[in-house]
């Protein structure tokens, strides 16, 4: 039986350990400690919120997602994550956590979830495509990260 619940500060190791799975599957190295994810997502100011989805008792995927605001559209969601562990992705894990999102988002007024998948993940796009979600390819996603960051950061131009 499928069990979906809001994660809490008691969960940030089994948060920490699925979103280390999720890393793996998708080939990027996490550097999220517990310490932050227990600092931003349940402290005085959340930045994010996560649903747990248990099946038969077993810890089977998350959800984690933000508030976001769009300047053409207003108030939304935006899904970082979507995991659910491969043992589990017959039973509609991934869809009942994704149902549950969508849920919060209307009931909070957003016009829509917004999320990224990557270009090799056929799996995933498929999933999204059967939901009959918009891909936006005219979109490129882009990070001032690490050198770049700082360089942006710490050049202002003169005026």
């Amino acid at each position: 039986m499928l069990n979906l619940r809001q994660a809490n500060r008691n969960d940030v190791p089994l948060l920490h350990s699925l979103i280390q799975e999720m890393a793996d599957y998708e080939r990027l190295s996490l550097r999220i400690t517990e310490e932050t994810l227990a600092r931003d997502g349940f402290g005085s100011q959340p930045r994010f919120r996560a649903l747990i989805a248990d099946f038969d008792g077993e810890p089977a995927g998350y959800a984690f997602f933000f508030g976001s605001y769009s300047t053409f559209e207003g108030r939304g969601l935006f899904l970082e994550d979507l995991f659910v562990r491969p043992r589990f992705r017959k039973n509609k894990v991934g869809w009942a956590l994704l149902s549950r999102v969508a849920a919060i988002a209307q009931q909070e007024a957003c016009f829509g979830v917004m999320l990224h998948v990557l270009d090799w993940n056929e799996m995933a796009i498929q999933f999204y495509k059967k939901m009959d979600a918009t891909f936006l390819d005219d979109w490129k996603t882009v990070c001032l990260k690490g050198d770049a960051l700082r360089l942006v950061a710490n050049t202002a131009p003169d005026i």
